[in-house]
């Protein structure tokens, strides 16, 4: 425990990263899978399509796989197109902005399927009822769908949250100075690695612990109504 004490101040700092992290992936992540789920739900064959395609190819390739593309290989995307049309110079991808935008894109796949399934069980007889008494789109929505939806997509939402905090881990390896990165880090400098790395633990089930807490919250909140009846 003297160890942890003493390295303290990295560790919070690490973990710090690592719950920004979180928090932005899981807000561009919600975006992206609502952007997903229209397009899988949506009258035009051609968006149709195109949902499914990022549906399917997200679920296929693993998650190292896409961070190590976006930040190596989007890196060098921008350079070259940089280099070829003159408009700008380097460009030094930044490791957070990376990791934010892999893990944001990766979970809005899991997203799109979450809110696909809870629209779908949105009784239909429902938004049929709220446009004939003449609510515009945006009001069926806002009235209608997103209140039912999120009922029916926390469960699922919770998991892929949870799944979410897990795999900020990942930009360890691009070297963002997270919290597996900094315990790492330290653990190898005084060569006692298992202790760090437990510490990493511990403070991984604390974050989910409260993050499952918090999102029973918002669960009963959402329900209550559902309950009472």
């Amino acid at each position: 425990m003297g160890t942890i004490f003493e390295y303290r101040q990295i560790l919070i700092e690490g973990t710090l990263v690592t719950i920004g992290l979180a928090v932005l992936s899981l807000v561009l992540s919600v975006g992206f899978g609502l952007l997903g789920a229209f397009a899988k739900l949506s009258h035009a064959r051609g968006l149709r399509r195109l949902g499914n395609i990022y549906t399917t190819f997200v679920r296929s390739v693993p998650e190292l796989v896409l961070m190590m593309l976006i930040f190596y290989g989007g890196q060098t995307l921008v350079n070259d197109i940089g280099r070829a049309t003159g408009l700008w110079g380097y460009v030094d991808v930044n490791q957070f902005l990376a990791g934010v935008l892999t893990l944001g894109f990766i979970f809005g796949a899991y997203m799109a399927e979450t809110f696909r399934g809870a629209i779908l069980a949105i009784p239909i007889g429902q938004i049929e009822a709220a446009k004939s008494v003449g609510m515009k789109p945006r009001q069926v929505f806002t009235l209608i769908t997103w209140p039912q939806m999120v009922r029916y997509a926390l469960p699922s939402f919770t998991n892929n949250w949870l799944v979410l905090v897990k795999a900020t881990a990942l930009v360890s390896v691009i070297g963002l100075h997270d919290l597996v990165w900094n315990a790492f880090a330290a653990g190898r400098s005084n060569h006692k690695l298992f202790t760090f790395m437990f510490a990493v633990l511990v403070i991984y089930l604390i974050i989910t612990a409260l993050s499952d807490l918090a999102l029973r919250w918002v669960d009963r909140k959402y329900s209550a109504g559902v309950k009472r009846a």
